[in-house]
């Protein structure tokens, strides 16, 4: 594990963050969509369950992380952030809530913010690169609803694939974690073109 991978509070363990999961991450892998890739597409979907954990509403999620050397907050407002980027599109949606009178409801107007490495491993708008591939915004919706098209992350050494995201509400709250993604559905996405795995 390396620095940007260290947690912030408690680590929980995979049945305690679907318990606590304070957003319903749903990612769909559109393969298909790609000419000269396999016609069915791999999906891979997260759903927060309905349980509690100590008595905490289900609406919290744990645990958060560093942002790592990379965010850039170049205020993109924009749902599809691929900007060219060559990979298998994603669909992400996150569901955000808020804890009233011990209860979750939707939040609107949160800003959720996304980025990413591209296929090959490299981020955008760092080291003297100005692009802003992979990188975006989007406002929660009435319903608490983000969503965004991309691409799935490729993989640098000393990471395991994964997507960065920060969540942030007018009244100043700012939370940061990753989503990180079954191996098997990676191994799956980097045997086809255009990612490379040293």
């Amino acid at each position: 594990m390396d620095n940007d991978d260290q947690p912030i509070g408690t680590i929980l363990n995979r049945r305690d963050v679907l318990k606590l999961l304070g957003f319903t991450g749903g990612a769909a892998i559109l393969a298909g969509c790609l000419p000269g890739q396999q016609s069915t597409p791999v999906t891979a979907n997260a759903t927060a369950t309905s349980e509690t954990a100590a008595g905490l509403p289900t609406c919290i999620v744990r645990p958060a992380m560093t942002e790592g050397p990379y965010f850039v907050d170049e205020k993109l407002n924009r749902s599809d952030i691929r900007a060219g980027s060559a990979g298998i599109p994603l669909e992400l949606t996150f569901l955000v809530s808020q804890i009233s009178a011990n209860a979750c409801t939707p939040l609107a107007g949160a800003l959720v913010d996304i980025w990413h490495c591209d296929a090959q491993g490299v981020y955008s708008d760092v080291a003297g690169n100005t692009d802003t591939f992979l990188r975006g915004y989007q406002e929660t919706d009435a319903t608490g609803a983000a969503k965004f098209l991309t691409i799935y992350p490729g993989w640098y050494p000393g990471r395991t694939p994964h997507i960065h995201f920060k969540i942030r509400t007018a009244d100043g709250y700012d939370f940061t974690s990753q989503l990180f993604f079954d191996d098997a559905i990676s191994d799956t996405v980097f045997n086809l073109e255009p990612y490379q795995r040293g």
